[in-house]
């Protein structure tokens, strides 16, 4: 409650603040000028490059693009609200949207035209508020995959075919667990499925540690939850009532941790969210494989001596794999300076004119799919083979895809999921104290 009530004051002030010091406009902003921002330097060149289709369709105006890392993008964001320095647009995701929703700082898009059935299946959908007004034009969308060293596996006698082909389940691991143990090998050459294998001196893990995952998994335990039937909560957006308190989930979590027991996983101790996470492990030759998202497909392409592939999710008991389809949307902000000009960027952004010159740069997964299309083909010049990323999005049969959860007061979720499940996999508590955890989350929702 104490964490409910300092949210509530905090997201106040923020409200009276922003609503009250906006009114200027947008640092930096003219009547000539949209200030556009963003979080990742990769797709940096794409969308200048989209900066220059604009300017030249729409002569007289200009984009000011602006790009921060990840952390710094969100403090300043955030503080750009209640000084009135923020941007006129920014890239907005799914994780943030309901706070910034419910604190009135976006711009409703409604005029815009944007239509479902011109992006991927579900995009469009999630950035409808409550209140059933728009708030973000699709940009994007990612799935996860199985990335690991082809070196690594064909020493463990494993083929790319193999890899494309486990399953799993919560009692003995399936032939997912087999195929990580095979590949973990400790500091005496033994595999972790060899007679001897010294668990707490292994050289190399079969899966590389991607932390906790906090309150989604997204690239850790999301695609067996998701695979096994569990939802985060009780409606797919905006939902009252989240879910780790499900049997279901608790014995996916119990078995996923359990494989840094075993040594088949590395231990929590060597995840940094800042320094080591997944990909490190991987570059380093610490890790034969690891979960990780689309936008991580150049990083890994690009790890010097190091041949990476990526396989499909493994199926899960219900017979289907599963992915978590995340998507991320251009918001307007309340207080831009030059509404007019902004709505015209953000309608050129949700194009397919910009949106297939994005994909040609092959750096991220377009919303339309024609950009998804022009990406694929780009990475296929590259010699990348992206199939395990966009055969989720084309196969509804054999795969669940499934959204980050939408809901209220997601930072507050986050807060007490973090060191929950951090607890879990790294101090060995019993999947069971979920049950309290998920007591205070919805009970912070009900508010």
């Amino acid at each position: 409650m104490r964490l409910r009530t300092l949210t509530a004051l905090a997201g106040a002030l923020a409200l009276s603040l922003a609503t009250g010091c906006a009114q200027g406009g947008s640092a930096g902003s003219s009547a000539n000028t949209v200030t556009y921002w963003l979080w990742d330097a990769n797709q940096l060149p794409a969308y200048q490059g989209c900066a220059k289709g604009f300017e030249k369709e729409n002569p007289g105006l200009k984009v000011k693009i602006t790009q921060l890392g990840w952390s710094d993008y969100w403090t300043k964001l955030t503080a750009g609200f209640i000084a009135g320095t923020q941007p006129d647009v920014f890239t907005d995701h799914i994780q943030k949207f309901g706070q910034f929703a419910d604190l009135k700082v976006l711009e409703p898009l409604d005029d815009l035209g944007i239509k479902d059935s011109d992006y991927q299946p579900g995009l469009a959908a999630n950035w409808i508020g409550q209140d059933g007004h728009r708030y973000g034009a699709p940009k994007d969308w990612d799935t996860v995959a199985l990335f690991y060293n082809e070196k690594m596996a064909k020493d463990a006698g494993l083929t790319a075919g193999q890899l494309d082909n486990l399953s799993w389940n919560p009692e003995d691991g399936g032939t997912f667990e087999k195929a990580i143990a095979h590949l973990t090998v400790d500091r005496n050459g033994k595999r972790g499925d060899e007679p001897g294998f010294d668990r707490n001196n292994v050289k190399v893990y079969g899966l590389a540690t991607q932390g906790g995952g906090f309150a989604d998994g997204q690239t850790q335990w999301s695609p067996f939850t998701g695979s096994a039937g569990w939802s985060y909560t009780d409606k797919a957006r905006w939902g009252t009532k989240y879910q780790y308190d499900s049997k279901t989930f608790q014995s996916v979590v119990k078995w996923y941790f359990g494989l840094a027991k075993k040594g088949y996983m590395a231990p929590f101790s060597d995840y940094n969210q800042q320094s080591n996470q997944g990909n490190t492990q991987i570059a380093a030759g610490k890790a034969a494989a690891v979960f990780d998202g689309a936008w991580m497909i150049s990083t890994y392409n690009g790890f010097k001596g190091k041949d990476i592939k990526a396989a499909l999710t493994p199926v899960g008991p219900t017979g289907k794999r599963a992915t978590m389809m995340n998507g991320l949307a251009d918001s307007i902000t309340k207080g831009a300076g030059n509404k007019e000009a902004a709505r015209k960027w953000v309608q050129y952004l949700a194009s397919g004119a910009c949106q297939k010159v994005v994909g040609a740069y092959g750096v991220v997964f377009p919303a339309t799919p024609a950009g998804t299309q022009a990406a694929i083909a780009s990475y296929r010049k590259k010699g990348i083979d992206v199939s395990a990323f966009t055969k989720p999005v084309a196969d509804k049969k054999d795969f669940r895809t499934f959204s980050y959860p939408i809901t209220n007061y997601a930072a507050d979720v986050q807060a007490l999921m973090q060191p929950a499940m951090e607890d879990i996999y790294g101090n060995g508590k019993p999947v069971s104290s979920l049950d309290r955890t998920n007591d205070q989350i919805d009970l912070i929702l009900s508010q």
